[in-house]
């Protein structure tokens, strides 16, 4: 198990659901983070995705000062901002404006991938290459979000001086290298990509360099979680997220659909092989098999947090598993209220 006690967040991409809106999505969005808030839950991260009918939080800063107004004590943030799809100035002036609204609670993390398809790329007026610059970006951005130099010309307003924590998110060895480099937390994307898992933690832990913004690794992991009052329950839940992921393997993205009685007579057996190999991390269950497996997972990777997600399309459903989830949370020892000595701000 981790040093201090893991603790629970949240990862939302506000998704649309057969017969529903995107109105639908953000308000169930807000309802959702008061939910977790008041389980205690430490986080409530959105994920910035283009070109998705199916997902509303494309706008990812403004789905965050709409999720930030909902609540009072829970920390909102990116989970995350694309980088290469934007520049770094425009990425502290929105968070920096954030921090301003909600001091204290907004957090930052940072992915390397567009987020998108390649013309949605070209639609975003990016260049593919923006990718390769990652690194220097997140440097240009650490700076402009941190104090203010003598004599320094260009500002964030706001946004200098906020020192909005950064997070490196990534599903591959390149992002726990940088994360480790620099001395930040890191996020690993095991929720849809957890084939190097194992790898990046171990990397990430084994290579840090601790900096002014944390003095120890501190690895975030993200897991699916379906839970409910029965094994069979939470399974045809379930079967929305194994829909999706195959439709996105047919190259058919649409909205979140509905759950089905019989998952096998969709799929073939070969995208239950890759779609399965995907939601890898997927614990699907009443609380004692919840509890089962993610005390396993716990035991194997140490992890400083649990970020979860939970494709679900009723939303009582949702709010329940995230209510069952707390519940065995709480008897693995995994922590609910904000514990300052373990997670970085």
């Amino acid at each position: 198990m981790a040093a201090s006690p893991p603790v629970l967040s949240v990862l939302d991409l506000a998704h649309i659901v057969e017969g529903a809106t995107a109105t639908d999505a953000l308000r169930n969005a807000a309802d959702l983070a008061r939910h977790v808030e008041r389980l205690g839950y430490r986080r409530f991260w959105l994920a910035e995705h283009h070109n998705m009918v199916g997902i509303a939080s494309a706008a990812t800063a403004v789905c965050i000062g709409h999720v930030a107004a909902a609540t009072t004590t829970i920390r909102v943030g990116a989970g995350g901002i694309m980088l290469p799809n934007h520049s770094p100035m425009v990425i502290a002036e929105q968070f920096g404006t954030l921090d301003a609204l909600f001091p204290g609670r907004i957090d930052l993390g940072l992915g390397r991938a567009p987020g998108t398809d390649m013309r949605t790329l070209r639609a975003l007026r990016r260049d593919p290459s923006a990718s390769d610059t990652f690194p220097q970006d997140v440097l240009e951005l650490q700076a402009l979000l941190g104090p203010v130099e003598p004599d320094q010309v260009i500002r964030a307003v706001p946004g200098a001086d906020s020192n909005v924590p950064l997070w490196i998110l990534g599903s591959s060895l390149f992002g726990a290298r940088l994360a480790a480099m620099l001395g930040l937390p890191y996020a690993f994307a095991s929720h849809f990509a957890p084939e190097a898992l194992d790898y990046a933690l171990s990397d990430y832990r084994e290579r840090f360099e601790p900096s002014k913004t944390l003095q120890k690794p501190h690895a975030m992991v993200g897991i699916n979680v379906f839970a409910a009052e029965t094994d069979a329950e939470a399974r045809r839940l379930f079967t929305s997220a194994q829909q999706a992921f195959t439709n996105m393997m047919r190259g058919t993205r649409g909205k979140l659909p509905p759950p089905i009685d019989d998952i096998d007579a969709y799929w073939t057996p070969a995208e239950k092989m890759q779609t399965s190999a995907k939601l890898g991390c997927s614990f699907v269950g009443s609380a004692e098999t919840v509890r089962t497996g993610l005390a396993r997972f716990l035991e194997r990777t140490r992890a400083d947090e649990l970020m979860v997600a939970s494709a679900i399309f009723d939303h009582r459903a949702r709010l329940r598993s995230y209510e069952i989830l707390a519940e065995v949370g709480a008897s693995l020892g995994v922590v609910t209220a904000p514990q300052p000595d373990a997670c970085p701000a």
